[in-house]
């Protein structure tokens, strides 16, 4: 069992190393999709996704619940989440508490009997967002990628296509 997560700015190539270290393990990978199509752009991205992926992967989709959705597909393939910046905000958005969603996934990670590979976003590089509400989503996707850091047995930094390994 690996727990592995994958983190990076936008569009630094984290998905893809995430698929290529996916489908490195034995039987069908399984895409654990935390985003939903709210809009024509993010179904487009959905889309261009999917089409990179193929044919070949179980697909899950679980904008909410991801503890419950390990726990159903454990014993398979590898999981790939991608990605837990978007669970963060759609737990946000539900007004669900994110810390306490973040402990639970934290501590049911380590008894996944198949692998988890999880994707998020690092967005504290960059300047200190202006208002509130951006700086309280920055704050807490810094919290959730520390805690899950924490229980990962690997951390890969992707840069430019070029993943560098933290842990």
């Amino acid at each position: 069992m690996a727990v592995i997560l994958i983190t990076g700015g936008a569009r630094s190539g984290k998905s893809r190393r995430a698929e290529l270290r996916a489908c490195s393990f034995p039987g069908h990978p399984v895409y654990v999709a935390t985003a939903e199509a709210l809009d024509a752009e993010m179904d487009d991205r959905i889309a261009r996704h999917r089409e990179r992926r193929g044919g070949d992967w179980i697909e899950r989709e679980v904008p909410l619940d991801l503890v419950e959705a390990l726990a159903e597909t454990d014993g398979g393939g590898a999981r790939l989440v991608d990605c837990l910046t978007l669970w963060l905000s759609n737990l946000l958005h539900a007004e669900r508490d994110w810390s306490r969603e973040v402990a639970r996934l934290a501590d049911a990670l380590p008894r996944q009997r198949s692998p988890v590979i999880m994707v998020t976003n690092e967005v504290g590089l960059g300047i200190v967002p202006d208002n509130a509400l951006a700086r309280s989503f920055r704050d807490a996707a810094g919290l959730m990628n520390q805690s899950i850091a924490g229980a990962a047995d690997e951390v890969e930094f992707v840069v430019a296509g070029l993943p560098m390994k933290l842990k």
